[in-house]
């Protein structure tokens, strides 16, 4: 669509609004214009959070793009290792010092009454 300044329509999402921080900028995420009083105009963020800004300040009309990039399957452990995600390690496989389901000889069940977490 475009960038636009102090504009006259409202009640509909935006992307990428600004102060001087940038508001609603990840993926799918929309800002909408709840109201305009002065010089100073009322968005509700992703969050929920209610903010007055400046009328002056600049947004863009519509929602964000690339709004399913946490539903693409990464595929391999090395994916995840370039985003910097660490493995996730069941407590069973852990020592006994590590974990309270660690330990056992072999594949020894928990151990426990009942299931823990640290």
């Amino acid at each position: 669509m475009g960038r636009f300044s102090n504009p006259n329509v409202g009640g509909f999402g935006q992307g990428d609004a600004e102060i001087v921080l940038q508001l609603a900028r990840a993926a799918g995420a929309v800002a909408k214009l709840i109201a305009k009083e002065g010089k100073s105009a009322t968005l509700r963020l992703p969050s929920g959070e209610v903010r007055l800004v400046s009328q002056n300040c600049l947004a863009t009309v519509g929602q964000v793009g690339n709004v399913g990039v946490n539903q693409k399957s990464l595929g391999r452990a090395g994916s995840k290792c370039w985003l910097g995600k660490r493995p996730i390690v069941r407590g069973v496989v852990m020592n006994p010092v590590d974990h309270p389901h660690g330990g056992g000889e072999g594949k020894a069940p928990i151990g426990r009454k009942k299931p823990t977490t640290p």
